[in-house]
């Protein structure tokens, strides 16, 4: 129903945020990392900052709720983990508090469940089922990537051992991106000396201009 919603941030509580779009004050749920990425609010919004946060409409038997992301990467990981059998949007909104989207990414790729299980609701079971399905929708995704290109353009999922750029390509499809999105975008990065993370964070800087 709602891509985003751009507006006065007049409202910012711990897990709240309250936007206001043309007179309405829109409130959303946010994650942790979406909190602490925010400006200070005003509530008078002819001062407020402008924000634009990405949304996410749950509807339920008991009422909707609005979720707010900071960033597509955010919202990206939220409707994966939210697509994992037992894994609510409040088990999600924990993951993401406690994981940047590409810490998440990266944890999932590395099977780092005992991160996983770190949030809050989230016990060793649940983490090993958000790798378990997850690992398979990327695995899936690289084989279809593959079949429709050369073994030259593409890095296999199965090839071993995996090095930075795979393991950068793997977290990016996590977040989102097409494997050949990945494939174009790291090739523009001089990698050499970079962490991981680091790389990661400089492909999204790259694919969100």
């Amino acid at each position: 129903m709602y891509y985003y919603i751009n507006g006065k941030l007049t409202i910012l509580e711990s897990s709240i945020a309250v936007v206001d779009a043309g007179g309405v004050g829109y409130k959303l749920t946010v994650s942790g990392t979406t909190h602490d990425s925010l400006p200070a609010p005003k509530f008078n919004a002819s001062d407020a900052p402008t924000v634009r946060l990405y949304t996410y409409l749950a509807v339920r038997e008991d009422g909707m709720e609005l979720f707010g992301f900071y960033s597509s990467e955010e919202l990206a990981a939220f409707k994966l983990l939210i697509s994992v059998s037992g894994v609510g949007p409040k088990a999600a909104m924990a993951i993401l508090t406690l994981l940047t989207p590409e810490k998440f990414a990266l944890a999932v790729c590395s099977e780092d469940t005992k991160t996983l299980s770190k949030a809050s609701g989230v016990g060793a079971k649940t983490a090993a089922r958000i790798v378990l399905e997850l690992k398979d929708k990327l695995s899936k995704e690289n084989a279809s990537a593959v079949s429709g290109s050369s073994s030259s353009q593409m890095t296999s999922f199965a090839e071993a051992p995996k090095n930075r750029l795979s393991e950068a390509q793997d977290a990016l499809v996590v977040l989102g991106y097409s494997r050949s999105e990945a494939v174009s975008v790291l090739k523009t990065i001089d990698t050499s000396g970079l962490e991981l993370e680091d790389i990661i964070r400089l492909a999204l800087k790259k694919l969100m201009k």
